[in-house]
């Protein structure tokens, strides 16, 4: 069966246009299909509002920025943040990934990065490589950025630049869909012009995303 699916696997609803939104929608152009897999609905940045309305929120911000970059759907796995390693075990989330990667025969999985300071990104790796590497399946599996500028420990990794020159400003589109996510914007929507125009240079073109490789 031909490969040509693509699922990307992170913690909140907006990593996967952070990290890798422009190749998500370079990919979604040429006819793949991508599907995100989001660990938590990320409803406590909302402590204000009720779990409900908050989840609800998340949701459908999620929802309307898969459309703007052409995806074929989000999934949400409904872990309580700080919590994924415990209650993966505790909700057969490594049994769900395993299913979804059957399903889906991805060529390509996305993910989080080791080095990424963030808890809950780097125990979405570790599950995401757990669950890998307890398969027969095989594909490329890579590594995205979010709050991490410089990765030191996969420096000697193989990398993939892709070039979004052309998907950049949809990337800004959808992330502009995450209303509710302000202060994430204002504090990270510099660190996603600054890494698109240094992979950009490495690529020798505009704006590009780096990914390391990771399996």
């Amino acid at each position: 069966m031909k490969k040509d699916s693509v699922l990307v696997i992170c913690a909140h609803s907006d990593d996967e246009i952070f990290g890798p939104g422009g190749t998500i929608a370079k990919y979604a152009q040429e006819g793949k299909k991508v599907y995100s897999i989001i660990f938590s609905f990320g409803e406590t940045t909302h402590i204000h509002l009720k779990k409900p309305i908050a989840v609800k929120m998340r949701v459908k911000e999620a929802k309307e920025a898969d459309k703007v970059i052409g995806g074929k759907g989000v999934r949400f796995l409904g872990l309580n943040e700080t919590k994924f390693e415990k209650e993966a075990k505790e909700k057969d989330t490594y049994k769900k990934l395993k299913q979804i990667i059957t399903e889906k025969k991805p060529a390509k999985i996305f993910t989080h990065s080791i080095d990424d300071p963030h808890t809950d990104h780097r125990a979405v790796y570790k599950i995401v490589t757990d669950t890998y590497d307890s398969m027969r399946y095989k594909c490329d599996v890579y590594s995205f950025d979010v709050w991490n500028p410089i990765n030191f420990r996969k420096r000697d990794q193989p990398k993939l630049y892709v070039d979004i020159t052309d998907t950049f400003k949809t990337k800004l589109s959808a992330l502009r869909c995450f209303e509710s996510q302000k202060i994430a914007m204002i504090t990270l929507l510099w660190s996603v012009y600054l890494r698109a125009i240094i992979n950009g240079l490495h690529n020798h073109c505009k704006y590009a995303e780096r990914f390391y490789k990771i399996r």
